[in-house]
């Protein structure tokens, strides 16, 4: 019998090879792993999650205080702009009421106190960048600053040019607040 091998050996598992029992422990413990393993990542994620959730919350309320912060600038910009302007003017006001309050000026006085008046109103207007349209004659005709009145013939002149300003135009930063009326000489 040394040739043959006894046939209940066949049932029995091989030297090395494990036994079905261990080879389920083994799946089981890999099982457990992978679900350790798993249930860490979803941990992991639901933190990176809460973590972004908070950054959005935050980086939401910041954009919320920036526009809020923002419209106020504007708001008050425009409630003050005016601030600056108005604070050149009251010289003026103060030599228009002084003027005023002189019930015996002669015409002399009452002449040089326009004028000093006007020349602080001026430099009020200057100082807040109102700046004077009152082309000389001869100047090319600019609708963007200039509105013609009247179309009149002028020998001698180019034509499309201002022969005279009828009422002075101003600017403020480049801006046409009021554009110079003027006369233009005719198009050939």
């Amino acid at each position: 019998m040394s040739d043959h091998q006894d046939p209940s050996s066949h049932n029995a598992p091989l030297q090395g090879t494990p036994s079905p029992e261990e080879l389920e422990a083994a799946q089981a413990a890999n099982d457990f792993e992978a679900q350790n393993a798993a249930q860490a990542e979803i941990a992991g994620l639901q933190d990176d999650k809460a973590k972004l959730t908070d950054q959005l919350a935050r980086a939401q309320a910041e954009v919320l205080n920036t526009r809020r912060r923002a419209d106020e600038e504007v708001s008050k910009g425009r409630k003050f702009a005016i601030e600056g302007f108005a604070d050149s003017l009251l010289p003026v006001l103060d030599s228009l009421e002084a003027g005023l309050a002189l019930p015996d000026a002669t015409a002399e006085q009452i002449r040089e106190g326009t004028e000093a008046t006007l020349r602080q109103l001026k430099a009020a207007l200057e100082r807040n960048k109102v700046v004077e349209v009152a082309p000389p004659a001869g100047t090319r005709f600019d609708p963007h600053q200039h509105q013609a009145i009247s179309i009149v013939p002028a020998p001698g002149q180019e034509p499309n040019t201002i022969v005279s300003v009828l009422q002075k135009g101003y600017t403020i930063a480049d801006r046409v607040l009021r554009p110079a009326l003027v006369t233009v000489t005719s198009p050939s």
